[in-house]
C-alpha cells in the first residue's frame, strides 16, 4: 500500500507528471460516483446557473452516478419538498435518452453502458419529515437513496456538528435509524455531531456514509472528521465521500486542489483500508448564490466563523476527477483501488441498503 506523501504541487502541474486518462484509459473504464451533487436541475434556492448548465457539469466530465441534494436542513412544507422532488424528477425523467434513475448499482452500469448519466436524490437533514416517519418510505420510493439526520444544528433527530451541546440522538432520531435501515435509505451522517453521528453509526444495521467530509487531519472544523468517526464508518462497512472543498483541505488559504483531495483520499485509505474511501465533492458551482446563503443563515453555519462570506468559495468540480485518478495512480494505489474509490465503493453501499 502507498503511503502518505506531503502534499504535491498544484493540480496543473499534476498534468505534466502523468498520462492522460484517455492514455491510461482507467478512468473511462470506471464507475465514476459523486455521492453529493448539492445543486440539482431545480434547487430550493435561487442560482444564476441554468438547469442543463448544472447537470452538464458532471455529464461532461464523464461522472456515470451523480447523487443530487434535493433539499437543506431548513424548515418546509411536505408539499414544498414534493414539488421539488417532482420538479426534478419530471426533469430527469422527460431526457430518458440521457438520464435515468438509479435505484442499485445494477442500474447505474446500464446507464453507462448506454451513454447515460444515472441519478438519485438525498437530503441535507431530515427537517423535510416534520417528524413523521411514515414520510421515509414515501421519499425513498420517489428516489432519495441518502438522508443526513441533521445539517449542522439541531433538529428533531439529532445534535448538528455545531451545536456546542453534542446532545446526541434523540428516540425520533433512532427510531429513524431504524427505518431508514428497513426502507433502504442510506443513513448519512456528514454535518451531523459527533456523539450523534457515533451513535448512529452504532445503530445502523447497513452500512452509512459520511457523503461529503474531511478528515480533521487537513482542518479542525466542526464539519471534518476524527479519526474515531472514520473508524467507527469503516467498522460498519461504510464508506467516506471526500469532498473537493479547499475550506476543509486547506485552512490558510482554502485553496482546492487534486493533489490536497488525493492526500485526504490516501488518509482514510491508510486509516482503515481503501474499501472505505469514495468521492462526495460537494461542488460549489454557484459561489455568489452559496456566499449570500451562508451570510443568510449565519446561525445554522455556527454563526459563520467559520466560513468565507466574502465569496472565497473554492472546489474542484467534476472534471477534475481524471487528474485525482492519475494522481492515485502515481501515488502507487492499483487499478482496483482506485476503482473502488471513484464509485465501486459506494455501490456496494448503495446495493447492501437495499
Amino acid at each position: 500500500m502507498a503511503g502518505f506523501h506531503a502534499p504535491t504541487p498544484w493540480h496543473h502541474e499534476v498534468d505534466e507528471l502523468m498520462p492522460s486518462p484517455q492514455q491510461n484509459g482507467l478512468y473511462s473504464r470506471s464507475i465514476v460516483v459523486d455521492a453529493t451533487a448539492p445543486i440539482p436541475p431545480y434547487a430550493p434556492f435561487e442560482t444564476k446557473f441554468s438547469a442543463d448548465e448544472r447537470v452538464n457539469a458532471y455529464t461532461s466530465a464523464g461522472v456515470d452516478f451523480a447523487v443530487f441534494t434535493l433539499v437543506d436542513d431548513y424548515p418546509n412544507s411536505i408539499e414544498q419538498t414534493l414539488k421539488l422532488i417532482a420538479a426534478n424528477r419530471r426533469y430527469f425523467l422527460s431526457q430518458s435518452e440521457k438520464f435515468a434513475l438509479a435505484e442499485e448499482a445494477e442500474d447505474v452500469r446500464k446507464a453507462k453502458a448506454a451513454g447515460k448519466l444515472a441519478v438519485a436524490f438525498a437530503f441535507q437533514g431530515s427537517n423535510a419529515l416534520l417528524g413523521d416517519l411514515a414520510l421515509v418510505e414515501v421519499y425513498r420510493r420517489l428516489g432519495v437513496i441518502q438522508m443526513l439526520l441533521a445539517y449542522n444544528s439541531g433538529n428533531l433527530a439529532a445534535d448538528g456538528c455545531h451545536e456546542s451541546r453534542n446532545a446526541g440522538l434523540s428516540l425520533f432520531g433512532r427510531s429513524l435509524v431504524a427505518e431508514m435501515n428497513r426502507v433502504g435509505m442510506i443513513v448519512d451522517v456528514t454535518h451531523v455531531g459527533l456523539k450523534s453521528s457515533l451513535e448512529a453509526i452504532e445503530l445502523t444495521t447497513k452500512p452509512p456514509v459520511f457523503s461529503h467530509s474531511a478528515p480533521k487531519k487537513f482542518a479542525s472544523h466542526d464539519r471534518n472528521l476524527t479519526d474515531e468517526q472514520i473508524r467507527a464508518c469503516a467498522s460498519k462497512h461504510g464508506v467516506i465521500g471526500l469532498p473537493g472543498l479547499g475550506l476543509f483541505l486547506d485552512p490558510q488559504h482554502y485553496k482546492a486542489s487534486v493533489s490536497k483531495l488525493a492526500d485526504s483520499i490516501e488518509y482514510v485509505i491508510q486509516l482503515v483500508g481503501p474499501r472505505h474511501a469514495a468521492i462526495g465533492l460537494d461542488y460549489v458551482i454557484d459561489v455568489e448564490s452559496m456566499t449570500r446563503y451562508v451570510r443568510a443563515n449565519a446561525a445554522l453555519y455556527g454563526g459563520g466563523g467559520q466560513y468565507p462570506t466574502d465569496g472565497h468559495i473554492d472546489s474542484l468540480s467534476p472534471s477534475s476527477l481524471p487528474e485525482v485518478t492519475n494522481e492515485l495512480l502515481r501515488r502507487g494505489y492499483s487499478e482496483i483501488e482506485v476503482r473502488g474509490v471513484l464509485g465501486e465503493n459506494y455501490l456496494r453501499v448503495l446495493d447492501a441498503n437495499r
